[in-house]
């Protein structure tokens, strides 16, 4: 993303319209070279790339503003995962188009989730497509020397935590598409935008990643679905899991529907777009974690115990029956 003193292309112009004040680092040089600097410390550096593709991770007629801090948002969410601060971010932006009435309130956000997640802008470039519009962004954090919270440190007899919520965003996606949840909500629109908001806008846990670092043996974030994931992280920590599925936490929306026979609790356990914290601690740091939740305003919930084994995890329903899966989590191949 570069940009002279005057534009000298479409690509300046628009750069240095809607992009430029979002590059409040010093290290950015305002967007006018080809390059920023991230300035070392003692500390190391985690880097993370993830995309989002119209009909894909977002709908043609989503609102821009939902847009922009999703993109930024689920990348939030893995440094969170890894205990990690924001440093900052590089954009790529693939548009059909320039129209100031997506790209205005696009930037908008974008800008004001930098400044309040402390991750601004560093560089990026534009590019136009004749296809879907992507958004691709490379997040930088920031962590102590080692402290790195990977995938691959759970052990037998470590408690298995989640943050938040899960399934609300396939609900949401759901009612977005007009399918079946659309119909069992439609006489209650609290519900039913209280689902859209999680599908559209993720909460990534920036304010737990200390505690991460200090008190869980493993963690990732929850994107491609809580069943998937987890087996993700045991494979990586070379054990299994098992888990009570009563105990995964739920809206109030959620557990309505399922109680109601709309969707079943496999479907809400396989979901993608969660975005919350999935982690592992020893039993005696759990209540640690917990605390630090409860601190920053953010449920961390027991779900079940790392177990020895390489088996996929299972889920047990309140009578210790296991439940059948038919898909672990979302694959986009």
């Amino acid at each position: 993303m570069t940009n002279g003193s005057k534009p000298v292309s479409g690509e300046d112009a628009l750069i240095a319209r809607y992009f430029k004040p979002l590059a409040t680092d010093p290290g950015a040089f305002g967007l006018g070279d080809d390059a920023a600097i991230v300035k070392p410390t003692d500390e190391d550096i985690v880097v993370k790339t993830d995309a989002i593709v119209e009909g894909v991770h977002f709908l043609t007629d989503d609102p821009p503003d939902t847009v922009a801090r999703k993109a930024l948002r689920v990348n939030l969410s893995d440094l969170a995962s890894k205990g990690a601060i924001p440093a900052g971010f590089v954009l790529t932006l693939a548009l059909r188009s320039v129209e100031d009435a997506w790209l205005a309130p696009f930037a908008r956000a974008l800008g004001e989730d930098a400044s309040s997640f402390g991750c601004p802008l560093l560089g990026g470039d534009t590019v136009s497509t004749p296809g879907p519009q992507m958004i691709s962004i490379a997040a930088l954090g920031r962590v102590p020397a080692g402290r790195m919270v990977r995938r691959s440190g759970a052990k037998p007899g470590d408690r298995v935590l989640v943050t938040g919520t899960i399934g609300d965003a396939t609900l949401g996606l759901s009612v977005l598409k007009g399918g079946s949840i659309a119909q069992a909500l439609s006489t209650d629109p609290a519900a039913r935008d209280s689902l859209i908001g999680r599908y559209r806008v993720p909460q990534p846990r920036n304010a737990l990643a200390q505690a991460l670092r200090e008190h869980a043996s493993a963690a990732m974030d929850v994107s491609d679905g809580l069943a998937g994931d987890l087996a993700k992280l045991c494979a990586a920590s070379g054990v299994s899991a098992v888990i009570q599925a009563p105990n995964v936490p739920l809206s109030a929306p959620a557990a309505a529907l399922v109680a109601r026979g709309a969707v079943a609790i496999e479907a809400l356990l396989s979901g993608g777009d969660d975005y919350e914290i999935l982690c592992t601690a020893p039993e005696d740091r759990c209540d640690f974690l917990i605390k630090a939740g409860r601190t920053v305003g953010i449920p961390v919930i027991s779900i079940g115990t790392v177990v020895a084994g390489t088996g996929l995890p299972r889920f047990l329903d309140s009578e210790g029956r296991e439940l059948a899966l038919k898909h672990l989590s979302y694959s986009h191949f």
